[in-house]
């Protein structure tokens, strides 16, 4: 596991740009691998790195990360904008098999767990939206306010789409409920149980869905 670890950064990242810690660089991606779809403070990551310098070099290599397609940070939405800085990112590792990889757990032992396999899916459906939006006009995001939470927020211009994934039992879509009375003009969309079946949604570009 350490061996693809390696050669994924050497190809993608190391041989593209002078990295001043490349120690830190294999200890962020390694840590991001095992928090797929989690909101991660830089401050926690940062008691979990050795060396790990500061907040803004922490950033500066999650940026290089996205920028190979290998791990992104997705950042707060807040009030219409994107928040740059201070919000904690969203961690969505763009390829599955990187998330797979390091773990010593079976399809099965995965699957039977709700919050494991719940992580998974959201992760998979992040990275699809953000490998599919790449350089187009929409962004990605997320939105958090107190104990309310909603996936994924799509913007477009003035177009604004909130995103709940479901992986489960149907629950009550209390995030998404908030999210439209604080922004009343958003749009909203299910991927999952009571929403876009999961194969339809990955078998589709996910501009589809928003346009």
């Amino acid at each position: 596991n350490d061996s693809l670890i390696e050669t994924v950064l050497a190809r993608d990242v190391l041989q593209s740009k002078r990295i001043n810690k490349p120690a830190l660089l294999r200890q962020l991606f390694g840590l991001a691998i095992t928090y797929p779809a989690r909101i991660l403070s830089y401050n926690k990551m940062l008691g979990q790195l050795q060396d790990a310098g500061n907040t803004t070099t922490l950033a500066e290599y999650l940026r290089l990360l996205g920028g190979a397609y290998l791990v992104t940070g997705l950042e707060l939405f807040s009030k219409g904008v994107i928040r740059k800085r201070a919000s904690s990112p969203k961690l969505i590792i763009l390829n599955n098999a990187l998330v797979n990889s390091p773990s010593i757990e079976t399809y099965e032992q995965v699957r039977n767990s709700p919050s494991k396999w719940g992580w998974l899916v959201e992760n998979a459906v992040g990275a699809h939206i953000y490998n599919s939006l790449s350089k187009t006009k929409w962004s990605i995001t997320y939105w958090r306010k107190g104990n309310f939470e909603v996936d994924f927020v799509i913007q477009g211009g003035e177009k604004v789409i909130g995103i709940e994934v479901k992986s489960g039992r149907p629950g009550k879509l209390t995030g998404l409920n908030a999210f439209r009375k604080s922004f009343p003009k958003a749009e909203t969309l299910i991927i999952g149980e009571t929403g876009i079946p999961l194969d339809e949604f990955f078998s589709t570009p996910a501009q589809t869905w928003f346009s």
